[in-house]
């Protein structure tokens, strides 16, 4: 036998540990205590808690933290102070706990990559104790949770500000406030299934990454807004249908143009769409994702009423032969560029 002592393993956090240590509490209250302390049943607490976005438990286990109780008696006090009632505060707790949800796996997306370039993974033959990257990440969400928390508080003011601009942009002109006049754009990978099936898994995240950011900086300096992104297509709007051609250009020169990324689709469509909870619907929004189909490789397919409204002076156009579109039946779509 060899007299070398055994290499410890490192000791493993469990999920507990690493939930405590990043909310500073452990669970000590049931379901039925916290609705109790809130003074609601026990069905409303569920109610509101499945609107954060996370699962259910028996009301007799202990899984809720006194925060928790103290979040849920915050939307009640809401509710009975008359601003909101019952199903508009779980419409916006819902958006809340999607919009926190989606923001969480991102930060810790980007914390885990920060851990890994700590670690020094660079020197694969040095072993780094699972124990370390633990340790590593907490400190690193300790160091971020206090700015971040600030700037997540700023930017949701400022994007509420904007969005009352709207509304009351929209209020001046005596119109539905619920429905709005909007050119909506769809950009869409040209073959992201087949690509995805030739690249590992850490080049996939990476495309998806730079496709989704530099789409979003496109869209946010022609004043437009990013509704969606689905992986390989994205979802925008704007006001204007000449900052909407704008946005494709933009997205099909930092995308399509760059020989390093995929070629990419745009539809435009401009009409009547409804606005809930930060996304929209109706014609327009599937006309701009049909046409995703019909346009060639880093080109701008339009509907007649986009087209139609873009400067002669400045715009060609091309109609397009007539074909089925499904919901639309037949239509002609229009080719536009600049001259």
């Amino acid at each position: 036998m060899s007299d070398e002592e055994p290499t410890p393993r490192p000791m493993r956090i469990s999920h507990s540990d690493l939930e405590s240590a990043i909310l500073g509490d452990k669970p000590a209250l049931t379901g039925s205590e916290v609705a109790r302390s809130v003074d609601i049943s026990s069905e409303q607490a569920r109610r509101l808690w499945r609107a954060l976005g996370f699962p259910e438990h028996d009301d007799n286990v202990v899984a809720f933290l006194p925060s928790d109780a103290k979040a849920i008696a915050t939307l009640r006090k809401v509710m009975d102070g008359g601003v909101l009632d019952d199903d508009m505060a779980v419409n916006m707790t819902r958006a809340l706990g999607q919009t926190m949800a989606r923001l969480a796996e991102w930060e810790v997306t980007a914390l885990v990559q920060r851990v890994e370039q700590i670690h020094g993974q660079a020197d694969a033959d040095r072993p780094v104790p699972s124990g370390t990257r633990v340790d590593a990440a907490l400190q690193l969400v300790e160091d971020l949770s206090g700015p971040f928390e600030e700037l997540l508080i700023y930017a949701w003011r400022r994007h509420l500000a904007a969005a009352a601009a709207r509304i009351e942009a929209l209020a001046a002109d005596d119109e539905d406030l619920h429905t709005v006049e909007l050119s909506v754009g769809f950009a869409d990978i040209v073959g992201f299934t087949a690509l995805s099936n030739t690249l590992t898994e850490e080049r996939i995240g990476d495309l998806v990454e730079l496709f989704e950011m530099r789409c979003a900086d496109v869209v946010a300096t022609q004043r437009g807004r990013v509704i969606k992104s689905i992986g390989d297509s994205v979802l925008f709007v704007n006001d204007d249908p000449l900052r909407a051609y704008d946005i494709a250009e933009g997205i099909i020169n930092v995308i399509g143009r760059d020989p390093r990324m995929p070629d990419v689709r745009v539809g435009l469509a401009t009409g009547s769409v409804v606005l809930r909870l930060g996304d929209v619907f109706g014609p327009p929004v599937n006309m701009a994702a049909r046409l995703t189909n019909v346009a060639r490789r880093n080109r701008i397919i339009t509907d007649e009423a986009t087209a139609a409204l873009l400067p002669v002076d400045q715009f060609e156009r091309r109609r397009m032969a007539a074909r089925p579109v499904r919901g639309f039946g037949i239509v002609e779509p229009v080719a536009v560029r600049r001259h």
